[in-house]
């Protein structure tokens, strides 16, 4: 039987949509061979536990390990305690140590691929120091290493607010670097995403945060596997892959040109590491799969009717994005229920989920469209909302 489900629109009306067919996307033998690919994973909050604004987080342990499953399921790797995970919008570093060590367990068993994010989280207040910054960051950096994963130098809000220019920023940086034990990946979070972080790098000037980014890993260059850039700006991060050291890989973060900076220019292209690759694992790995084959027009055929979802789900409020990503992963039936660590699941508004709803069905990506239509007219009733 098809699938329909009425849903209201803008004008307070409903609208009868009949769900499509999920398009059948075939899970790979392995890993892609043409990029390298890490879905930024979400995690899934306990619903028997407290979890309301400013309490520790406490995740529902099977449903978070079995949303990376699935991600290794697909070929990708998974990207742990990211942006996306919510850290600094509710996951804290307890809760983060935890996560790191059980998800790197897991991928050591099944032999998925993993990075992990180290910032300096764990500092209450603003430091009043550069040093104490230089060791919050080593020690996550070498936390995460030590469980086995490749360790992702995220933006620091602390080194946001202490820095009176760039040089603050290659001073810690460049210990950072130094300390580390392995290879790292360096992320360049836009304050689209988080506004803490604006003047990142010591200016509000990209073209001068992009010299002193650049200068940062020429002189690292060793120790620097890549650099995930998430300023949601195409032509910028061009630029800056014709800037790096040759060895350095791109990892886009764009989430919302990443077909085209995946597919590259003929000379040059991004691996990707995406929140928005949780969203549409089936058809970023059917992407991929045509890639590896060199079918650059199946690529692209599979990849870009996934954009105006992920346009959506990472619209301002950009840091948001993430009560998106649990909602689909609800819609899938990946987790019992929708609630987030922090409260976080009231980030968005019902219209803005119920345009989630559609634009997801449009690119095939309700997986049981029985069960998405279930549980969204749950949500829609206990939102007061009939249509």
């Amino acid at each position: 039987m098809t699938a329909r489900i009425t849903l209201p629109t803008a004008q307070g009306a409903g609208e009868v949509l009949t769900l499509r067919e999920p398009a059948g996307w075939q899970r790979p033998a392995g890993p892609p061979t043409s990029r390298i690919a890490y879905a930024a994973a979400h995690v899934v909050a306990d619903p028997h536990a407290d979890n309301a604004p400013g309490q520790p987080a406490r995740l529902d342990w099977d449903a978070t390990l079995g949303v990376r499953r699935n991600l290794w399921s697909w070929g990708l790797g998974v990207a742990e305690a990211m942006d996306t995970a919510q850290r600094g919008m509710g996951l804290d570093w307890a809760a983060t140590r935890e996560l790191i060590r059980r998800s790197a367990a897991e991928a050591a068993a099944c032999g998925g691929r993993i990075v992990a994010g180290a910032a300096t989280d764990q500092l209450t207040g603003v430091p009043t120091g550069l040093d104490q910054i230089v060791a919050a960051y080593a020690e996550q950096v070498a936390f995460v290493q030590e469980c086995g994963a490749t360790a992702v130098v995220m933006a620091s809000r602390q080194l946001a607010a202490l820095a009176t220019g760039p040089d603050d920023y290659l001073r810690v940086y460049d210990q950072v670097l130094s300390r580390s034990a392995a290879p790292v990946v360096l992320h360049w979070l836009g304050d689209m995403f988080d506004p803490a972080l604006a003047g990142y790098w010591g200016s509000t000037d990209l073209d001068a945060a992009t010299k002193t980014f650049v200068s940062l890993v020429q002189s690292h260059a060793d120790v620097v596997d890549g650099v995930k850039v998430s300023l949601l700006d195409a032509d910028r991060e061009v630029r800056l892959r014709e800037l790096l050291p040759t060895d350095v890989r791109v990892y886009t973060g764009d989430d919302y040109h990443y077909p085209e900076l995946i597919a590259g220019d003929g000379r040059q292209f991004s691996h990707a590491l995406l929140g928005a690759f949780a969203a549409i694992a089936p058809a970023a790995s059917a992407a991929l799969q045509r890639l590896d084959a060199g079918d650059q027009v199946g690529f692209r055929e599979i990849l870009d009717p996934t954009v105006p979802l992920s346009r959506h789900v990472f619209a301002p409020p950009t840091q948001y994005y993430k009560t998106g990503i649990a909602f689909l992963s609800w819609l899938n039936g990946f987790q019992p229920g929708f609630t987030m660590v922090g409260g976080l699941h009231s980030g968005r508004s019902v219209p803005h989920l119920v345009q989630v709803f559609r634009l997801a069905d449009a690119a095939g990506l309700l997986l049981d469209p029985d069960l998405a239509v279930e549980r969204m007219r749950r949500y829609l009733s206990v939102a007061g909302v009939d249509a």
